[in-house]
């Protein structure tokens, strides 16, 4: 099960990634599309900045990259593989998961990539 202290935890739920207490997104629902890339601008917590420096989530392009590769791959096993939809049927249902998934995963990929540089302190205090 997810705890508290697995980078995982803060990468699936989007918290904190050095107390994860607390969402780092103003609005925790990613289909609210008007709001999907609002950040707090400081943990409440901890005190955590979540932008390092002006355009630190650039970098999360990159790894967008591979996160919509995995659900592109997904999509083709299921509908290929294990449906056994015909060629065109499957691109259609890849056009489709990455269309319907596009805010997951750009959350996904900002929650990665702020991951990559900070790391989970339980001892975080607010300064």
């Amino acid at each position: 099960m997810l705890k508290k202290g697995n980078k995982l935890y803060s990468i699936l739920t989007g918290s904190c990634p050095k107390c994860h207490q607390e969402s780092m997104y103003l609005d925790q629902n990613p289909y609210h599309l008007g709001n999907i890339l609002k950040m707090n601008e400081r943990c409440s917590h901890c005190n955590t900045k979540y932008k390092i420096e002006p355009s630190f989530f650039y970098g999360a392009m990159y790894v967008s990259y591979g996160v919509g590769i995995a659900f592109a791959v997904a999509a083709f096993v299921i509908a290929f593989l294990i449906v056994g939809t015909t060629l065109v049927n499957t691109f259609i249902a890849i056009v489709a998961t990455m269309i319907v998934f596009m805010p997951v995963i750009m959350r996904l990929s900002r929650n990665i990539w702020i991951n990559l540089f900070m790391k989970y302190d339980p001892d975080a205090v607010r300064n």
